[in-house]
């Protein structure tokens, strides 16, 4: 059975009155576009160390679908456990769950769903603990020590990662997008955790930037000391990066989330300008790491998970 799904073979299997077998799909990444997520290839391995018989799978969803509460229901009925959810779908998941916990209410999106016994469709955000274990692995600093600037923030990964670094009180938060109006109602959420004078004062350690305002994007990014990127600018062939190669300093510290293609065109530049940088694969590691303890109430074995998830990217 192929890795990748759409919603036609569900709709097959609802009709023929059962599932694969050998063994039968049980977990999801949901997402449009999917085809390209590495996370069946790094859970897989996970569950077989595990001896949970299920398998994991990519179902394609396409973005035109706004309302999941008929899928989950039909997900659950074929006997799925839960999902991981990716763009662009991780506020339509939230709004079709029953419960939320408090991460994903407070990012706006859902990661992580959990099909319970209780009948009940429960929805996580795993995203921020994963961004937060990804930084520490490859730069081995905590965000709580960090002036911290998100290009995209306005968009569902952008506002988990600006809430995490709020609630992890970070030294400084600066919030890019293209449209600032979009960001002002996050901004004005985040500010009661930057009301202390841990550097100057609230008005200095959080602040929105438009993507058109060019002289001051770049004295913040002068006082920044971790960039993340956010956006998908970069996943796609041809695609440049989302910030001019020349504002990246080589005190800069560049997490960019995307982790398809390992290296895109922001990180080139960062590393051609003497940053250190890291993708998103380790986020990916540790946002599954914590979607399989919800799932399976146990730890997965993340040495498994790593190991599998560098031998799929090099494949």
């Amino acid at each position: 059975m192929s890795t990748l799904l759409t919603l036609d073979d569900l709709n097959s299997w609802q009709a023929s009155g059962k599932a694969p077998t050998d063994p039968a799909p049980r977990l999801a990444v949901i997402g449009d576009p999917v085809a390209h997520s590495l996370s069946p290839a790094m859970h897989q391995p996970a569950l077989d160390k595990a001896g949970i018989n299920a398998r994991y799978v990519k179902l394609h969803v396409p973005a035109s679908v706004d309302s999941f509460e008929s899928l989950f229901a039909q997900l659950r009925a074929l006997g799925f456990i839960g999902v991981n959810v990716t763009v662009p779908h991780k506020a339509t998941a939230l709004a079709a769950a029953d419960v939320a916990d408090d991460a994903a209410t407070a990012m706006g999106a859902a990661n992580t769903i959990l099909f319970a016994d209780d009948g009940k469709t429960y929805a996580f955000n795993t995203d921020g603990i994963g961004m937060a274990e990804a930084i520490r692995d490859a730069f081995r600093i905590d965000l709580r020590d960090l002036r911290i600037t998100i290009v995209g923030a306005g968009g569902g990964a952008g506002r988990a990662a600006a809430v995490k670094c709020a609630l992890d009180q970070c030294e400084r938060l600066v919030l890019i997008n293209r449209t600032v109006s979009k960001i002002q109602e996050l901004e004005e959420q985040l500010r009661p955790h930057f009301t202390d004078d841990k550097l100057h004062g609230a008005t200095e350690r959080l602040c929105a930037v438009g993507l058109d305002e060019p002289g001051r994007l770049a004295e913040e990014l002068e006082e920044t000391d971790l960039i993340i990127n956010a956006t998908s600018v970069g996943m796609k062939p041809g695609e440049g990066s989302p910030l001019p190669a020349q504002m990246i300093l080589p005190h800069h510290l560049v997490f960019d989330m995307i982790y398809a293609p390992p290296k895109t065109p922001l990180l080139r530049a960062a590393e051609g300008n003497g940053a250190r940088i890291a993708n998103g694969s380790d986020m990916l590691l540790h946002q599954g790491a914590a979607a399989f303890a919800i799932w399976f109430g146990q730890d997965p074995d993340i040495h498994v998970m790593r190991q599998a998830l560098r031998d799929a990217s090099k494949a």
